[in-house]
Protein backbone atom coordinates (compact mmCIF):
# COMPACT_ATOMS: atom_id res chain seq x y z
CA UNK A 1 0.00 0.00 0.00
CA UNK A 2 1.44 3.22 -1.05
CA UNK A 3 1.40 6.23 0.89
CA UNK A 4 -0.18 8.36 -1.19
CA UNK A 5 -3.09 5.61 -0.68
CA UNK A 6 -2.94 5.48 2.61
CA UNK A 7 -3.14 8.98 3.45
CA UNK A 8 -6.11 9.52 1.07
CA UNK A 9 -8.01 6.29 2.54
CA UNK A 10 -7.44 8.19 6.02
CA UNK A 11 -8.49 11.97 4.77
CA UNK A 12 -11.48 10.15 3.39
CA UNK A 13 -12.19 8.05 6.56
CA UNK A 14 -12.11 11.58 8.83
CA UNK A 15 -14.35 13.57 6.17
CA UNK A 16 -16.96 10.07 6.49
CA UNK A 17 -16.76 10.58 10.28
CA UNK A 18 -17.17 14.38 10.23
CA UNK A 19 -20.17 14.32 7.70
CA UNK A 20 -21.49 11.03 10.30
CA UNK A 21 -21.13 13.11 13.07
CA UNK A 22 -22.53 16.51 11.51
CA UNK A 23 -25.59 14.92 10.80
CA UNK A 24 -26.49 12.99 13.78
CA UNK A 25 -25.87 16.68 15.58
CA UNK A 26 -28.07 18.18 13.23
CA UNK A 27 -30.92 15.70 12.66
CA UNK A 28 -30.50 15.67 16.68
CA UNK A 29 -31.00 20.04 16.82
CA UNK A 30 -33.61 19.68 13.84
CA UNK A 31 -35.83 17.20 16.31
CA UNK A 32 -35.11 19.24 19.16
CA UNK A 33 -35.85 22.38 17.23
CA UNK A 34 -38.95 20.83 15.95
CA UNK A 35 -40.38 19.73 19.24
CA UNK A 36 -39.91 23.12 21.09
CA UNK A 37 -41.43 24.85 18.02
CA UNK A 38 -44.44 22.65 18.29
CA UNK A 39 -45.31 22.33 21.85
CA UNK A 40 -44.54 25.82 21.96
CA UNK A 41 -47.36 26.41 19.37
CA UNK A 42 -49.79 24.19 21.14
CA UNK A 43 -49.59 25.96 24.04
CA UNK A 44 -50.00 29.15 23.10
CA UNK A 45 -53.11 28.27 21.54
CA UNK A 46 -54.33 26.31 24.43
CA UNK A 47 -53.80 30.00 26.74
CA UNK A 48 -55.53 31.58 23.78
CA UNK A 49 -58.92 29.63 24.17
CA UNK A 50 -58.62 29.98 28.09
CA UNK A 51 -58.48 33.27 28.14
CA UNK A 52 -61.29 33.71 25.75
CA UNK A 53 -63.58 31.82 27.63
CA UNK A 54 -62.53 33.36 31.04
CA UNK A 55 -63.09 36.63 28.88
CA UNK A 56 -66.89 36.13 28.29
CA UNK A 57 -67.42 33.93 31.68
CA UNK A 58 -69.62 31.78 29.40
CA UNK A 59 -70.68 27.84 30.14
CA UNK A 60 -71.83 27.50 26.31
CA UNK A 61 -71.17 28.70 23.40
CA UNK A 62 -72.51 29.20 19.85
CA UNK A 63 -70.70 27.29 17.31
CA UNK A 64 -72.20 29.52 14.65
CA UNK A 65 -70.64 32.35 16.37
CA UNK A 66 -67.43 30.52 17.67
CA UNK A 67 -66.50 28.92 14.02
CA UNK A 68 -65.59 31.49 12.21
CA UNK A 69 -62.88 32.84 14.90
CA UNK A 70 -61.63 29.13 15.20
CA UNK A 71 -60.71 29.55 11.42
CA UNK A 72 -58.28 31.68 11.96
CA UNK A 73 -56.65 30.39 14.83
CA UNK A 74 -56.37 27.44 12.72
CA UNK A 75 -54.24 29.38 10.11
CA UNK A 76 -51.64 29.53 12.73
CA UNK A 77 -48.92 27.37 11.72
CA UNK A 78 -48.44 23.62 13.23
CA UNK A 79 -51.77 23.68 14.75
CA UNK A 80 -54.89 21.29 13.23
CA UNK A 81 -57.93 22.61 15.20
CA UNK A 82 -60.90 20.65 15.45
CA UNK A 83 -64.66 20.48 17.07
CA UNK A 84 -66.05 17.07 17.95
CA UNK A 85 -69.39 16.27 18.44
CA UNK A 86 -70.95 13.85 21.07
CA UNK A 87 -70.99 11.35 17.71
CA UNK A 88 -68.01 11.60 16.96
CA UNK A 89 -68.63 14.02 13.74
CA UNK A 90 -65.70 16.56 13.23
CA UNK A 91 -66.82 19.65 12.31
CA UNK A 92 -64.59 21.18 9.98
CA UNK A 93 -63.90 24.85 9.30
CA UNK A 94 -64.29 26.29 5.86
CA UNK A 95 -60.73 27.98 5.54
CA UNK A 96 -57.06 26.09 6.22
CA UNK A 97 -53.52 26.89 5.11
CA UNK A 98 -53.05 24.96 1.96
CA UNK A 99 -49.43 23.09 1.24
CA UNK A 100 -47.76 25.35 -1.37
CA UNK A 101 -46.75 23.51 -3.86
CA UNK A 102 -43.28 24.87 -4.36
CA UNK A 103 -42.67 23.71 -0.57
CA UNK A 104 -40.05 21.33 -0.88
CA UNK A 105 -41.13 17.88 0.94
CA UNK A 106 -38.52 16.20 3.21
CA UNK A 107 -37.84 12.81 2.81
CA UNK A 108 -39.10 9.89 4.26
CA UNK A 109 -36.12 8.69 6.47
CA UNK A 110 -35.47 12.57 7.63
CA UNK A 111 -39.37 12.67 8.97
CA UNK A 112 -38.91 9.11 10.32
CA UNK A 113 -35.90 10.12 12.36
CA UNK A 114 -37.08 14.09 13.59
CA UNK A 115 -40.65 12.84 14.33
CA UNK A 116 -42.01 12.00 17.83
CA UNK A 117 -44.73 12.24 19.71
CA UNK A 118 -46.54 15.53 20.16
CA UNK A 119 -48.88 17.12 22.30
CA UNK A 120 -52.83 17.45 22.00
CA UNK A 121 -55.17 19.74 23.86
CA UNK A 122 -58.86 19.18 24.32
CA UNK A 123 -60.87 21.78 25.53
CA UNK A 124 -64.87 20.33 26.45
CA UNK A 125 -67.69 22.77 25.27
CA UNK A 126 -71.34 22.96 25.55
CA UNK A 127 -73.45 24.41 22.67
CA UNK A 128 -76.10 26.74 22.49
CA UNK A 129 -78.56 23.72 22.32
CA UNK A 130 -76.41 22.00 24.95
CA UNK A 131 -74.51 19.70 22.78
CA UNK A 132 -71.47 18.63 24.33
CA UNK A 133 -68.74 19.30 22.18
CA UNK A 134 -64.95 18.92 22.05
CA UNK A 135 -62.28 21.60 21.07
CA UNK A 136 -58.96 19.37 20.25
CA UNK A 137 -55.62 20.96 19.05
CA UNK A 138 -53.55 18.66 17.19
CA UNK A 139 -49.52 19.30 16.16
CA UNK A 140 -49.17 19.54 12.73
CA UNK A 141 -44.98 19.77 12.48
CA UNK A 142 -44.95 19.29 8.47
CA UNK A 143 -44.27 22.97 7.88
CA UNK A 144 -41.29 22.77 10.35
CA UNK A 145 -40.07 19.46 9.25
CA UNK A 146 -40.20 21.28 6.09
CA UNK A 147 -37.60 24.16 7.50
CA UNK A 148 -35.41 22.04 9.33
CA UNK A 149 -35.10 20.27 5.95
CA UNK A 150 -33.44 22.50 4.21
CA UNK A 151 -31.15 24.09 7.20
CA UNK A 152 -29.98 20.35 7.34
CA UNK A 153 -29.72 20.29 3.75
CA UNK A 154 -28.27 23.50 3.67
CA UNK A 155 -25.43 22.12 6.72
CA UNK A 156 -24.73 18.80 4.72
CA UNK A 157 -23.82 20.70 1.06
CA UNK A 158 -21.56 23.19 3.75
CA UNK A 159 -19.71 20.02 5.16
CA UNK A 160 -19.48 18.28 2.17
CA UNK A 161 -17.85 21.35 0.33
CA UNK A 162 -15.83 21.75 3.48
CA UNK A 163 -14.94 17.99 3.47
CA UNK A 164 -13.94 18.45 -0.39
CA UNK A 165 -11.62 21.50 -0.40
CA UNK A 166 -10.13 19.87 2.66
CA UNK A 167 -9.01 17.05 0.66
CA UNK A 168 -8.11 19.00 -2.30
CA UNK A 169 -6.02 21.23 0.07
CA UNK A 170 -4.26 17.98 1.85
CA UNK A 171 -3.96 16.54 -1.54
CA UNK A 172 -2.16 19.46 -3.10
CA UNK A 173 0.07 20.15 -0.03
CA UNK A 174 1.11 16.46 0.01
CA UNK A 175 1.93 16.21 -4.02
CA UNK A 176 4.06 18.74 -3.02
CA UNK A 177 5.90 17.02 -0.36
CA UNK A 178 6.21 13.85 -2.58
CA UNK A 179 7.84 15.87 -5.04
CA UNK A 180 10.10 16.75 -2.62
CA UNK A 181 10.75 12.93 -1.64
CA UNK A 182 10.95 12.28 -4.66
CA UNK A 183 13.88 14.36 -5.57
CA UNK A 184 15.64 13.27 -2.70
CA UNK A 185 15.36 9.73 -3.42
CA UNK A 186 16.58 10.33 -7.25
CA UNK A 187 19.52 12.33 -5.38
CA UNK A 188 20.19 9.47 -3.30
CA UNK A 189 20.04 7.36 -6.23
CA UNK A 190 22.34 9.15 -8.09
CA UNK A 191 25.01 8.86 -5.25
CA UNK A 192 24.51 4.89 -5.03
CA UNK A 193 25.57 5.23 -8.60
CA UNK A 194 29.11 7.13 -7.16
CA UNK A 195 27.24 10.79 -8.64
CA UNK A 196 28.77 13.01 -5.76
CA UNK A 197 29.06 16.11 -7.78
CA UNK A 198 25.07 16.17 -8.54
CA UNK A 199 23.58 18.32 -5.46
CA UNK A 200 20.25 18.60 -3.99
CA UNK A 201 18.39 22.10 -4.25
CA UNK A 202 16.99 24.01 -1.97
CA UNK A 203 13.39 23.04 -0.66
CA UNK A 204 10.52 25.59 0.20
CA UNK A 205 9.70 22.87 3.70
CA UNK A 206 12.28 23.54 6.13
CA UNK A 207 12.12 19.80 7.12
CA UNK A 208 12.96 19.03 3.59
CA UNK A 209 15.44 21.61 3.51
CA UNK A 210 17.21 20.00 6.52
CA UNK A 211 17.23 16.42 4.56
CA UNK A 212 19.01 17.91 1.91
CA UNK A 213 21.32 19.89 3.30
CA UNK A 214 22.28 16.77 5.10
CA UNK A 215 22.32 14.57 1.98
CA UNK A 216 24.35 17.69 0.20
CA UNK A 217 27.36 17.43 3.12
CA UNK A 218 26.97 13.64 3.18
CA UNK A 219 28.05 13.87 -0.62
CA UNK A 220 30.98 16.15 -0.08
CA UNK A 221 32.18 13.92 2.55
CA UNK A 222 31.87 10.79 -0.05
CA UNK A 223 33.22 12.84 -2.90
CA UNK A 224 36.10 13.33 -0.74
CA UNK A 225 36.98 10.67 0.37
CA UNK A 226 36.29 9.03 -3.09
CA UNK A 227 39.02 10.99 -4.05
CA UNK A 228 41.14 10.01 -1.18
CA UNK A 229 40.84 6.46 -1.76
CA UNK A 230 41.04 6.97 -5.19
CA UNK A 231 44.53 8.54 -5.01
CA UNK A 232 45.76 6.08 -2.51
CA UNK A 233 44.75 3.45 -4.55
CA UNK A 234 46.73 5.14 -7.34
CA UNK A 235 49.74 5.60 -5.02
CA UNK A 236 49.47 2.08 -3.70
CA UNK A 237 50.05 0.46 -6.95
CA UNK A 238 52.54 3.20 -7.66
CA UNK A 239 54.74 1.62 -4.33
CA UNK A 240 54.37 -1.87 -5.99
CA UNK A 241 55.42 -1.18 -9.21
CA UNK A 242 58.62 1.19 -7.48
CA UNK A 243 58.96 -1.94 -4.96
CA UNK A 244 58.56 -4.29 -7.55
CA UNK A 245 61.47 -2.33 -10.01
CA UNK A 246 63.78 -2.06 -6.88
CA UNK A 247 63.47 -5.91 -6.30
CA UNK A 248 64.35 -6.84 -9.52
CA UNK A 249 67.30 -4.28 -9.49
CA UNK A 250 68.57 -5.41 -6.64
CA UNK A 251 68.49 -9.00 -7.94
CA UNK A 252 70.29 -7.91 -11.22
CA UNK A 253 73.00 -5.35 -9.21
CA UNK A 254 73.42 -7.67 -5.91
CA UNK A 255 72.51 -11.58 -6.99
CA UNK A 256 73.37 -12.26 -10.33
CA UNK A 257 76.18 -10.29 -10.20
CA UNK A 258 77.32 -12.29 -7.21
CA UNK A 259 76.12 -15.57 -8.59
CA UNK A 260 78.53 -14.82 -11.55
CA UNK A 261 81.05 -13.74 -9.42
CA UNK A 262 80.96 -17.00 -7.43
CA UNK A 263 80.71 -18.72 -10.86
CA UNK A 264 83.87 -17.17 -12.38
CA UNK A 265 86.08 -18.04 -9.05
CA UNK A 266 84.67 -21.35 -9.10
CA UNK A 267 86.12 -21.87 -12.66
CA UNK A 268 89.34 -20.16 -11.21
CA UNK A 269 89.79 -22.85 -8.82
CA UNK A 270 89.54 -25.32 -11.12
CA UNK A 271 92.12 -23.75 -13.14
CA UNK A 272 94.52 -22.71 -10.27
CA UNK A 273 94.27 -24.97 -7.69
CA UNK A 274 97.25 -23.04 -5.55
CA UNK A 275 94.60 -20.31 -5.10
CA UNK A 276 91.77 -22.36 -4.18
CA UNK A 277 91.80 -20.81 -0.35
CA UNK A 278 92.19 -17.12 -1.17
CA UNK A 279 89.11 -18.04 -4.00
CA UNK A 280 87.21 -19.92 -1.24
CA UNK A 281 87.48 -16.80 1.01
CA UNK A 282 86.30 -14.68 -1.38
CA UNK A 283 83.44 -16.79 -2.15
CA UNK A 284 82.48 -16.94 1.45
CA UNK A 285 82.35 -13.07 1.20
CA UNK A 286 80.00 -13.11 -1.46
CA UNK A 287 78.36 -15.34 0.24
CA UNK A 288 77.79 -13.48 3.32
CA UNK A 289 77.00 -10.47 1.43
CA UNK A 290 73.88 -12.18 -0.16
CA UNK A 291 72.67 -13.50 2.56
CA UNK A 292 72.55 -10.14 4.46
CA UNK A 293 70.54 -8.93 0.99
CA UNK A 294 68.18 -11.50 0.66
CA UNK A 295 67.71 -10.77 5.12
CA UNK A 296 66.71 -6.95 3.96
CA UNK A 297 64.79 -7.84 0.88
CA UNK A 298 62.92 -10.22 2.96
CA UNK A 299 62.69 -7.85 5.85
CA UNK A 300 61.08 -5.58 3.99
CA UNK A 301 58.28 -8.02 1.85
CA UNK A 302 57.46 -9.97 5.18
CA UNK A 303 59.49 -10.13 9.05
CA UNK A 304 59.56 -13.38 9.52
CA UNK A 305 60.65 -12.63 13.14
CA UNK A 306 56.63 -12.02 13.39
CA UNK A 307 55.82 -15.55 12.05
CA UNK A 308 58.15 -16.99 14.29
CA UNK A 309 58.22 -14.99 17.43
CA UNK A 310 55.63 -12.44 17.71
CA UNK A 311 54.20 -9.02 17.63
CA UNK A 312 56.47 -7.94 20.49
CA UNK A 313 59.58 -9.42 19.40
CA UNK A 314 59.13 -8.00 15.79
CA UNK A 315 58.81 -4.71 16.81
CA UNK A 316 61.63 -5.01 19.29
CA UNK A 317 63.72 -6.01 16.43
CA UNK A 318 62.07 -2.83 14.03
CA UNK A 319 63.59 -0.60 16.98
CA UNK A 320 66.52 -1.75 17.16
CA UNK A 321 67.57 -1.89 13.53
CA UNK A 322 66.83 1.62 12.85
CA UNK A 323 68.38 2.53 16.47
CA UNK A 324 71.58 1.22 14.76
CA UNK A 325 71.28 3.24 11.74
CA UNK A 326 69.59 6.20 12.78
CA UNK A 327 71.89 6.62 16.45
CA UNK A 328 70.38 11.00 16.73
CA UNK A 329 66.89 9.44 17.43
CA UNK A 330 66.24 7.70 20.59
CA UNK A 331 63.55 4.88 19.96
CA UNK A 332 61.15 3.68 23.31
CA UNK A 333 58.52 1.22 22.99
CA UNK A 334 56.86 -0.59 25.99
CA UNK A 335 54.93 -3.44 24.53
CA UNK A 336 52.21 -6.36 26.21
CA UNK A 337 52.84 -9.42 26.32
CA UNK A 338 49.64 -10.46 25.65
CA UNK A 339 49.77 -8.46 22.04
CA UNK A 340 51.73 -12.12 21.01
CA UNK A 341 48.12 -13.70 20.98
CA UNK A 342 46.69 -11.62 18.81
CA UNK A 343 45.64 -13.00 15.21
CA UNK A 344 48.18 -13.22 12.76
CA UNK A 345 46.45 -10.89 10.25
CA UNK A 346 46.03 -8.08 13.23
CA UNK A 347 49.39 -8.75 13.83
CA UNK A 348 50.87 -7.58 10.43
CA UNK A 349 48.66 -4.71 10.30
CA UNK A 350 49.64 -3.50 13.71
CA UNK A 351 53.47 -3.90 12.68
CA UNK A 352 52.87 -2.46 9.34
CA UNK A 353 51.25 0.86 11.10
CA UNK A 354 54.25 1.16 13.33
CA UNK A 355 56.69 0.54 10.70
CA UNK A 356 55.18 3.41 8.95
CA UNK A 357 54.87 5.75 11.58
CA UNK A 358 58.29 5.48 12.53
CA UNK A 359 59.35 5.84 9.17
CA UNK A 360 57.21 8.88 8.91
CA UNK A 361 58.93 10.53 11.91
CA UNK A 362 62.63 9.57 10.56
CA UNK A 363 61.68 11.24 7.18
CA UNK A 364 60.28 14.41 8.33
CA UNK A 365 60.02 14.76 11.77
CA UNK A 366 64.01 15.46 12.67
CA UNK A 367 62.96 14.19 16.15
CA UNK A 368 65.41 13.21 18.92
CA UNK A 369 63.01 11.04 20.78
CA UNK A 370 59.98 9.18 19.92
CA UNK A 371 57.84 6.40 21.85
CA UNK A 372 55.96 3.48 20.78
CA UNK A 373 52.94 2.12 22.98
CA UNK A 374 51.45 -0.87 22.17
CA UNK A 375 48.81 -2.44 25.18
CA UNK A 376 45.60 -4.25 25.71
CA UNK A 377 42.93 -2.62 27.62
CA UNK A 378 39.34 -3.06 28.99
CA UNK A 379 36.94 -1.23 28.83
CA UNK A 380 33.18 -1.39 28.99
CA UNK A 381 33.41 -4.89 28.96
CA UNK A 382 35.53 -4.79 25.75
CA UNK A 383 38.95 -5.98 25.05
CA UNK A 384 40.52 -2.62 23.20
CA UNK A 385 44.09 -2.83 21.52
CA UNK A 386 45.54 0.73 21.98
CA UNK A 387 48.57 1.79 19.96
CA UNK A 388 50.08 5.10 20.49
CA UNK A 389 52.98 6.62 19.16
CA UNK A 390 54.74 10.12 19.47
CA UNK A 391 57.58 12.16 19.27
CA UNK A 392 59.56 15.49 20.11
CA UNK A 393 60.55 16.67 16.31
CA UNK A 394 59.17 19.76 14.28
CA UNK A 395 55.88 18.88 13.92
CA UNK A 396 53.53 19.92 11.23
CA UNK A 397 49.83 21.01 10.81
CA UNK A 398 47.55 18.93 10.51
CA UNK A 399 46.17 19.51 7.70
CA UNK A 400 49.33 18.68 5.96
CA UNK A 401 49.98 15.61 7.17
CA UNK A 402 46.49 13.85 6.31
CA UNK A 403 47.13 14.99 2.86
CA UNK A 404 49.82 12.38 3.01
CA UNK A 405 50.06 9.04 1.64
CA UNK A 406 51.61 7.73 5.18
CA UNK A 407 49.07 8.79 6.98
CA UNK A 408 46.42 7.84 4.47
CA UNK A 409 47.97 4.70 4.28
CA UNK A 410 47.91 4.68 8.40
CA UNK A 411 44.14 5.49 8.63
CA UNK A 412 42.82 3.18 5.88
CA UNK A 413 44.67 -0.03 7.73
CA UNK A 414 42.80 1.17 10.95
CA UNK A 415 39.71 1.77 9.75
CA UNK A 416 40.03 -1.63 8.25
CA UNK A 417 40.42 -3.39 11.37
CA UNK A 418 37.13 -1.38 13.17
CA UNK A 419 39.31 0.94 15.19
CA UNK A 420 39.48 4.95 15.38
CA UNK A 421 42.39 6.74 14.25
CA UNK A 422 43.49 10.28 16.27
CA UNK A 423 46.28 12.99 15.54
CA UNK A 424 47.49 15.84 16.97
CA UNK A 425 50.24 18.33 15.80
CA UNK A 426 51.22 21.40 16.17
CA UNK A 427 54.32 23.20 15.19
CA UNK A 428 57.40 22.55 17.34
CA UNK A 429 55.18 20.65 19.37
CA UNK A 430 55.77 17.15 17.68
CA UNK A 431 53.34 14.90 16.31
CA UNK A 432 50.76 12.28 18.39
CA UNK A 433 49.28 9.43 17.30
CA UNK A 434 46.50 7.48 18.94
CA UNK A 435 44.35 4.21 17.80
CA UNK A 436 42.38 2.13 19.03
CA UNK A 437 41.14 -0.83 17.85
CA UNK A 438 38.58 -3.31 19.34
CA UNK A 439 39.37 -6.76 19.79
CA UNK A 440 35.93 -8.20 20.86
Amino acid sequence: MSLRYQINLGILFACGLIIALGGAVTVWQARDSVNREIASSVNLAAQLIKLNLLKSQQTTVDLNTWLPSFVSLEQTRHLKIQLKKPDGVVVKFTSTLKQSADDEQPPQWFVNLVSTDYPEVDQQLVSADGQQVTLGIVADPYDEMCEAWKESRAFFVSILIMALMMFLAVNLSFNKALKSISEIVQGLQAIEQGQYQQKLPEFATQEYNSIAKAINHMTSVLDAANKENSALALHSLQIQEDERQRLSQELHDELGQSLTAVKVMAVAAKQQPSEVVAIADTIVGICDHLITVVRSMMRNLHPLVLSELGLKATLEDLVNYWAARQPKLSITIRCSDAVDDLEPKLCIQIFRVVQECITNIIRHSEATQASVILAIAQVKGRHILTLHVLDNGQGCTEAKIKAGFGFLGVRERVKSLGGQLELNAELGQGVNIRASIPLS
